[in-house]
């Protein structure tokens, strides 16, 4: 059997090798040409799977190892028969880490105040609802709108748009990209969306860059309707535009789900569909090719230090966003960034200890996405 892997797949030579014969190729160079002999075809975001792209292949298996599929025709892969599958879920840690890391560097830099703020999360699947959990720990009051859900689950817990963004300090988005009826995300965040926001609001968007009319954007900022912005998506990429991200506060190359764990978790996901679907045995143990951590354990003097300053400077320690800064000048670098992006461990990685009892504060670390040692004895070593 022979799989062809996109040359930004973690450890997907490793992986698929179990299987067959495996081929890399850089994600935007795979051609039809790559793919005529192949049974596999393993992705990530960059790498758009058509019709034509698959033309005369003998490709019976397609997968994604992101959380998205966007990118992918599905509708043709299941006319055509050929098998196919995403990641959800794989990188929500990672985007939760980062919306964490991002609020944390906005109240410690940019003199945001976040306690008693209210932060509306819009889209509440795998990532919205780690987000939520992250936000309560940093003091922020939650609401929450996805329509779909409330569909399904009753109205109960959830709030409509319009409510949502009128009582929000803080909005972020976490949605697919969906541009069907009956609940649309294409351009959800446009001029109307943003005139009924307070004025001197954050805006947050590290889901899909197409579901921000960047015009809009720009309007809400020059008329102080958008004190801060942070943006990991754009629309277009890689070629993003220099005047939306002159008016981020935090702009960085889409790498909020790129923390090591969230790529893994990727590969590891569409290895055992693809052997699902091939009635194979997964014999691949990643773990060998771990990384160590490079924060394992972290001891936080918090003596005369309030709740946030010792969450932000557990943050810092472990991820400090601000080292993904882009400017006008990685624009043209913004694919090399986000292929050759630099190994990133996730918060749960590292246990924090304090230099005193604090009880409520240790729950509020680990809500934060940290691990906390057992009964948080202070450390008087």
């Amino acid at each position: 059997m022979k799989t062809v892997v996109a040359e930004t797949v973690l450890l997907g030579r490793e992986a698929f090798e179990t299987l067959g014969e495996v081929v890399v190729i850089p994600d935007r160079k795979i051609g039809p040409e790559h793919l005529k002999d192949a049974d596999v075809l393993i992705i990530r975001s960059k790498t758009k799977v058509t019709p034509e792209l698959l033309a005369g292949s003998a490709v019976r298996f397609v997968a994604t190892a992101t959380a998205g599929f966007e990118h992918m025709d599905f509708q043709a892969l299941e006319k055509s028969g050929i098998g196919w599958c995403a990641a959800p879920g794989c990188n929500a840690d990672s985007v939760a880490d980062y919306i964490t890391s991002a609020l944390l560097s906005l109240h410690t830099c940019a003199s945001v105040n976040l306690e008693g703020k209210t932060i509306g999360i819009i889209g509440v699947g795998q990532v919205g609802s780690r987000v939520a959990k992250r936000a309560e720990a940093l003091g922020l009051r939650v609401l929450l709108n996805d329509p779909p859900r409330a569909a399904k689950e009753g109205d109960a817990g959830f709030q409509c748009l319009e409510t949502l963004l009128a009582e929000s300090d803080i909005v972020t988005l976490h949605v697919p990209l969906i541009k069907e009826k009956p609940w649309p995300t294409l351009k959800t965040a446009n001029y109307r969306f943003f005139e009924q926001m307070n004025p001197g609001s954050v805006f947050i968007n590290a889901s899909r860059g197409k579901v921000l009319d960047s015009d809009a954007l720009l309007h809400a900022k020059a008329n102080g309707i958008i004190s801060h912005a942070i943006l990991d998506v754009w629309d277009p990429e890689p070629l993003i535009r220099a005047d939306v991200l002159a008016a981020a506060t935090i702009g960085t190359p889409h790498i909020a789900g790129h923390s090591f764990e969230g790529k893994l978790n990727g590969t590891i996901q569409v290895y055992q569909e693809a052997c699902h679907f091939f009635e194979t045995a997964p014999t691949w143990d990643p773990s060998p090719r771990l990384p160590a951590v490079e924060i394992p354990k972290l001891l936080i003097d918090s003596k005369g230090k309030s709740d946030l300053e010792v969450l932000a400077e557990a943050v810092a320690a472990v991820y400090d966003i601000g080292v993904d800064q882009l400017t006008a000048e990685d624009i043209e670098r913004f694919d090399k960034l986000r292929s050759h992006y630099r190994v990133r461990r996730e918060f749960k990685n590292t246990a924090v200890s304090l230099s005193e009892s604090r009880p409520a504060l240790s729950e509020r670390i680990e809500n934060a996405g940290f691990t906390v040692p057992a009964l948080c004895e202070p450390d008087n070593g």
